[in-house]
């Protein structure tokens, strides 16, 4: 949903909280947790899962791998939890032409630069670029060039947009902007 008008145009960016972050999320956490407690009872002896016999696996050198193994997938699932709960990357693109302001904000981790605000004159902007590779691994970005600075990427680099979204959306910004789309 674009909130857009003359002259202020405010552009919502969705951030972790997508289904597919909350899926893998999830998966990561029951595998490791199964990986971690086949470990530890091959370790007791003792079936900790009840549909898997625990018995023939040793605790050295299969159970302390397996143990290893659940606690590495612990710690990356709760780095996906933290950035599912804390929203990372949501935020907003507002261009004001009254003011002659670019106002990007994201949401980053907790800490003292929780909140990303750059801020930028409109007169500064030379081109809106969008970076198409095809292959395996499909890559569409769409950036902003501003003088003196790197390019500032509009959209989360996980966002998958087809050909055409990322051409309207390059239309729409460099129109509202009035400036030039480049590709590459």
């Amino acid at each position: 949903m674009n909130n857009r008008s003359k002259w202020l145009w405010i552009e919502p960016i969705t951030g972790s909280r997508k289904r597919s972050n909350f899926f893998w999320a999830c998966i990561l956490f029951l595998g490791s947790l199964g990986f971690f407690l086949v470990g530890i009872s091959s370790y007791f002896g003792e079936n900790l899962i009840p549909l898997l016999s625990s018995q023939e696996i040793l605790f050295v050198p299969q159970g302390i791998v397996m143990c290893f193994y659940g606690i590495a997938g612990l710690f990356i699932s709760s780095y996906l939890w933290c950035t599912i709960l804390f929203d990372v990357g949501s935020g907003y693109n507002k261009f004001d032409k009254r003011k002659g302001i670019v106002c990007l904000f994201r949401w980053g981790f907790p800490g003292k630069n929780r909140r990303i605000f750059p801020r930028f004159l409109m007169k500064d902007i030379q081109m809106i670029k969008m970076e198409i590779q095809e292959g395996i691994s499909p890559r569409r970005v769409l950036y902003m060039e501003i003088k003196g600075r790197q390019d500032i990427p509009l959209a989360r680099t996980g966002d998958n947009l087809n050909l055409r979204e990322i051409e309207q959306k390059a239309a729409e910004s460099a129109r509202f902007l009035r400036v030039s789309i480049e590709g590459f």
